[in-house]
């Protein structure tokens, strides 16, 4: 099975893709989240696998918006522990370091422990983009903070682990096919929808009483503006339910009347959520 996601060897993302598809996957790299949803709607990928949420630094816009405006459908939901590692050459200390490249959500994510160093943090693409970079680069004074098979992958060795500022880091992500190859006979428990609300007023408020009146959970809400339409926003939930539940259905039927436009991103199999409290540290 082809599972594309973004980034390269090492990324995070391939780390949670492999946990969730197992050793029978063969993940396939892009530069683009762009890249992962082509790949899926050509067929050179059978899914796709992408972050969409961080318990530190909240939704991955852009992939919500590409589960709203892409023909594909979101069939499982998986969580990963980050564990953030500065990554620099063999031979190196960690006193000598002077520039760390990463992700910039990384990057605030380990700014404290940056800052205490008096380290300048330049932004890269992708986590293991920056570790890839460094390895290459071979230059005095440059690290990466990535995950520790990062290390392994690039020929860098850890020199400091566990870096970033608030301890319980997870990130959610969402498996997806093409809408067409979604299969009937799923177990669901948790559905995600998108839709955008009539303007006057109490629309909104219409809207999710819908889920209050058929006593249905939400676990997350959130706005997205609409590209196309200047100030005008998109609202994306997810609850407990699946698609295919009495109660549901019938919501999501009373939504497709009173919103503008509904889209049900996908449903799904409700997976463990991870139970550490973050603390500071």
């Amino acid at each position: 099975m082809k599972v594309a996601y973004q980034g390269v060897a090492g990324a995070y993302s391939e780390a949670a893709l492999r946990l969730h598809f197992g050793a029978d996957a063969q993940p396939i790299g892009f530069a683009f989240s762009e890249q992962v949803f082509d790949a899926v709607e050509d067929g050179r990928a059978d899914a796709g696998f992408v972050p969409v949420e961080n318990s530190i630094a909240g939704s991955v816009g852009v992939n919500a918006d590409l589960l709203l405006e892409r023909k594909v459908f979101a069939i499982a939901e998986a969580y990963l522990p980050i564990d953030h590692c500065l990554l620099g050459r063999p031979g190196d200390r960690l006193e000598d370091v002077t520039a760390v490249y990463s992700h910039p959500i990384a990057l605030a994510q380990c700014r404290d422990f940056l800052n205490s160093r008096g380290l300048r943090a330049v932004p890269e693409y992708d986590t293991a983009g920056a570790a890839e970079l460094v390895a290459q680069r071979r230059l005095p004074g440059e690290a990466a903070i990535a995950s520790k098979r990062c290390a392994e992958v690039y020929g860098l060795q850890v020199l400091s682990s566990d870096i970033q500022s608030v301890k319980g880091n997870f990130t959610r992500f969402l498996a997806f096919v093409r809408e067409a190859d979604a299969p009937a006979d799923r177990r669901t428990g948790k559905t995600s929808v998108a839709f955008s609300v009539h303007h006057h007023p109490g629309a909104l408020l219409d809207c999710l009483k819908l889920f209050a009146d058929h006593a249905i959970n939400l676990t997350k809400l959130e706005s997205r503006p609409i590209a196309s339409n200047p100030f005008e926003y998109s609202f994306f939930v997810d609850f407990l339910g699946g698609a295919d539940d009495a109660a549901v259905a019938a919501a999501l039927a009373e939504l497709g009347a009173a919103a503008r436009h509904v889209k049900v991103l996908g449903s799904y199999p409700l997976a463990e959520r991870p139970t550490s409290a973050p603390r500071r540290g």
